[in-house]
């Protein structure tokens, strides 16, 4: 009986034994008598006791693999140490299996040897700008050669590159020049940017002033014009107010029976007094001026009588 019990846990071993539970996101290549059978995805998977052999249990999550720093010679001769980082995922547990014996470090070599080739071609300026470039180069070269092993990488990263200390000491010396030149512009630009404004300025108080001139000048002879109308319409009703007193006079000596020759020596009295004392010229029609010569004459005859007498 307990012969028979050993039996029967020892078979019940074996048996739970053959039960394979392969969980998400992983595979299980199976091998009956040590050849490739079987690759077992997510689920309850059964062995045959004793024939059957799990021969690699495969993730077929992302990996990543960083490696260690390499030395690269540039195209003009600059020693570089640079480390990469591959992102990778197996799509083939068979191929991966039984592709490459050790699939990480064939990774690693292949990149190494890969990044010299890209990096021997390119000078030092433009492998420290052209990182994408690199990226995309060493991704393309990999992918192809890692397909036979049933994996496919993803992305390719440089992750650190770092030239030797002289090299570091220039190029930190060029980014001082290089930001002091930009500080010299920035203050240049900032000094003349000053002085547009204080041109401008200057520019728009001339325009002002010279506004505020223009204007008070503007408004004196505006005034000037004003009083010289004035006195010219103060001047006009003088005379008119003197010529219409003058012929209320002449009317009143005509109504009164005055002769034209009285007439007319009155009607020059008051040309005479309307230009007493200004700069006034007076034009005297002909007709006036021949009977103003004869009023003289009869004043003077009338004068020599008088002294006869």
């Amino acid at each position: 009986m307990i012969t028979l019990a050993i039996v029967l846990v020892i078979l019940i071993l074996v048996l739970v034994s053959c039960i394979k539970i392969v969980p998400q996101a992983n595979a299980i290549v199976l091998e009956r008598l040590g050849a490739y059978q079987s690759t077992w995805s997510v689920g309850l998977h059964f062995k045959v006791p004793f024939v059957d052999k799990v021969a690699k249990k495969v993730n077929l999550k992302e990996q990543v693999a960083d490696f260690a720093p390499q030395p690269v010679i540039t195209k003009d001769n600059v020693t570089m140490r640079i480390d990469t980082v591959v992102f990778f995922q197996i799509t083939d547990p068979k191929l991966y299996a039984y592709g490459v014996e050790n699939p990480i470090m064939a990774i690693e070599n292949l990149a190494a040897t890969t990044l010299r080739n890209i990096i021997g071609d390119m000078e030092l300026d433009q492998t420290l700008t052209s990182r994408e470039i690199v990226n995309t180069k060493m991704r393309a070269t990999l992918d192809s050669a890692t397909d036979p092993w049933g994996i496919k990488v993803n992305r390719v990263e440089l992750k650190n590159i770092v030239p030797p200390a002289a090299i570091q000491d220039a190029m930190e010396k060029q980014m001082k020049a290089e930001r002091e030149r930009r500080e010299s512009i920035l203050r240049a630009e900032g000094e003349k940017k000053s002085t547009i404004l204080v041109a401008e300025g200057q520019k728009e108080s001339v325009i002002l002033e010279a506004e505020a001139h223009k204007q008070s000048a503007i408004l004196g002879a505006e005034a000037e014009k004003m009083k010289m109308i004035r006195e010219a319409e103060g001047e006009a009703e003088a005379i008119l107010t003197v010529q219409k007193a003058t012929a209320d006079g002449i009317r009143m000596i005509r109504e009164a029976g005055a002769d034209q020759a009285v007439l007319t020596l009155k009607s020059l009295e008051a040309f005479v007094k309307a230009a007493d004392g200004k700069a006034t010229k007076i034009i005297i029609p002909s007709e006036i001026q021949g009977v103003a010569g004869l009023v003289s004459s009869i004043k003077e005859i009338a004068t020599d009588s008088n002294v006869s007498k």
